[in-house]
């Protein structure tokens, strides 16, 4: 199996319990602190200005400024999510197996592949096929879309993956859940602020059409300003970040014992329950989270006639975001993360029904119910990534194999498979309404009503679900967790003396 160490320091920096010749002491590892926590929060600025904007608008720009049908692109996000699902996986197991370099594991492999995934980000934007045919079109769509997946989950698993060497200590990974939190945020709500005022105008009527008209090159222009930032956000990570939780590699692993094949490393994740509940409640927030995210730009052009109030809803987003962010570390040290991730589905779940029952035409009282919704989306997105290393920490405690990548891996696909499912589902709820594609196309008023049911019904049904997962399945109570957490640091006391 594979195990996990602590380096601890003397005085003099030296490793304690090893034997270290004069004038070779190791350098001394710096505590785990601010710096580490701003560092991690930058790596997924980096993750969403590509992911975010991807989620947000790349079926606004297939649809209406390359003039794909609506299904046809909801049926490229399930296939390329699903594809992506298994890239998580086998990124995950190779990255578990990889050499550590002397900068550390994580971080390098993230780095390494920080060009590739910003660069691919740009060419999925691009309009030098749109007088192209619909085949030409379609492929060179699923290229660009499929490879820039597979890239970002090499770069999104060991950024993930990073958070359980960063520190053992189970409070410092929650401050890290929350400043990634918050660092998603903050990138979603430059995403969501600056885009549709970039992207949409009006025209003579009101109606909201896309700046520049058939074949605008707008979503190009945003694409690249948003991929270069996120490289920069990337290398302030890897710049920022300390890995102090060694991993012995299984390159060097006994061949009998450790260095098992992927199939057991697998059923390993999938034979906990703690993984299999947390990947259901994943799977039914992403389902819902995204959708929204999706649908809630087309019901802010389209049925409110006002594209710059999906702004406003992100910037809402991001403020309940950050006024939650202090107290939730508090409340999960007291009541524990699954109470808190309970009560959070539970108040967003009630938000959403209502809104479908009000079918409000009064952008502002949905705006409100929107923000109630994102109390309890907030709380769970505070708190989920110290979640899944409670799920590591509880499997390394119950089974003895500690394989970091590999379980968030697994994670990791559940979440590709609720964006799978979330892209077909928005494609498909496009056209099962009558949405008409094309840069300056004006909607039906039994589109339009039809856009405001699903993007309010659906998500309600998917944040309920993901409370049934969370109650019925997640077996990690706060005693649980506190009780492995003092299991493993008493095994790492004695593995290092």
């Amino acid at each position: 199996m594979s195990t996990m160490t602590t380096t601890t320091s003397d005085a003099d920096g030296t490793a304690a319990g090893n034997a270290i010749e004069p004038g070779h002491e190791p350098k001394p590892i710096r505590p785990f602190g601010l710096r580490d926590k701003i560092g991690y929060m930058f790596g997924d600025f980096g993750n969403d200005f590509t992911f975010m904007f991807a989620s947000s608008f790349l079926m606004i720009f297939y649809t209406k400024v390359m003039g794909i049908p609506g299904a046809a692109v909801g049926t490229l996000f399930l296939v390329a999510r699903i594809i992506d699902a298994f890239a998580d996986v086998t990124v995950g197991v190779l990255v578990d197996r990889a050499k550590t370099h002397p900068n550390g594991k994580y971080r390098v492999v993230m780095m390494k592949f920080a060009a590739p995934v910003t660069i691919f980000s740009f060419l999925m934007y691009q309009t030098v096929f749109i007088d192209s045919s619909m085949g030409v079109k379609t492929a060179y769509m699923y290229v660009t879309y499929i490879v820039w997946g597979i890239l970002y989950s090499c770069v999104n698993i060991p950024y993930g993956s990073m958070a359980s060497v960063l520190s053992p200590e189970p409070k410092d990974r929650t401050s890290l859940s929350t400043f990634r939190s918050i660092g998603g945020s903050f990138a979603g709500m430059f995403i969501g602020v600056v885009g549709p005022l970039v992207i949409y105008e009006s025209d003579a009527a009101g109606n909201q059409i896309i700046r520049g008209g058939e074949g605008s090159h707008i979503f190009a222009i945003a694409a690249g300003l948003f991929s270069a930032l996120a490289f920069v956000w990337y290398l302030i990570c890897y710049l920022s970040v300390t890995e102090r939780v060694k991993a012995e590699n299984h390159v060097k692993a006994d061949r009998d014992a450790d260095r098992r094949g992927i199939a057991h490393m697998l059923g390993a994740a999938f034979s906990s329950r703690a993984m299999v509940g947390l990947i259901g409640a994943a799977l039914s927030l992403m389902l819902a989270q995204l959708f929204l995210g999706q649908m809630i730009n087309f019901l802010f052009a389209d049925f409110y006639r006002h594209a710059a109030y999906a702004s406003v809803a992100t910037t809402i987003g991001t403020v309940v975001m950050l006024c939650l962010a202090p107290t939730v570390m508090p409340l999960a040290k007291k009541f524990g993360h699954r109470t808190m991730a309970v009560v959070g589905m539970t108040i967003s779940a009630i938000a959403m029904f209502t809104l479908y029952l009000l079918h409000t035409d009064n952008p502002f009282v949905f705006l409100a119910g929107y923000g109630v919704a994102q109390i309890g989306l907030g709380t769970f997105n505070l708190i989920i990534w110290a979640m899944v290393t409670d799920v590591i920490d509880d499997i390394e405690a119950t089974k003895g194999i500690r394989e970091d990548a590999t379980c968030y891996s697994v994670y990791s696909f559940s979440r590709k498979l609720g964006q799978a499912f979330a892209g077909w589902l928005s494609g498909i709820s496009l056209t099962w309404i009558g949405y008409q594609a094309g840069a300056t196309a004006v909607q039906s008023e039994g589109t339009i009503n039809g856009l405001y049911m699903y993007t309010t019904l659906i998500p309600a049904v998917f944040l309920a679900l993901t409370v049934v997962f969370l109650i019925v399945v997640y077996p990690l109570t706060k005693k649980r967790v506190d009780d492995n957490a003092a299991t493993l640091q008493a095994k790492r006391m004695v593995t290092d003396r």
